[in-house]
């Protein structure tokens, strides 16, 4: 598996009369459902290109490989259907290292 992935923002986590902006459902491109599991624990950031929102991978939601990820503070409207940037834990300074 990579150390960098991408994926899209489908929305935030909803419940009959809330939204919790600060959650959000992401769909990881580029992997198969089935190994969306290993991806917990994995940090966020958005936008994909110059992450200024980081958050990161709780669980799964539902059996089709989206993820549930709780940002550091809430992410705007716009960002839905955006793509953000996947990476493990201490790969950021590294990458941000070779630029």
């Amino acid at each position: 598996m990579p150390d960098m992935l991408q994926g899209v923002i489908v929305n935030y986590r909803i419940g009959p009369k809330t939204q919790r902006p600060r959650e959000c459902l992401i769909r990881p491109l580029g992997i198969e459902p089935k190994m969306a599991g290993s991806l917990i624990g994995w940090r966020v950031g958005w936008p994909a290109d110059e992450p200024r929102i980081r958050g990161k991978v709780l669980s799964l939601h539902g059996r089709r490989g989206v993820l549930r990820v709780r940002f550091e503070r809430g992410v705007p409207g716009q960002a839905l259907g955006s793509r953000v940037r996947l990476y493990k834990r201490g790969e950021k300074r590294r990458v941000e290292a070779t630029r």
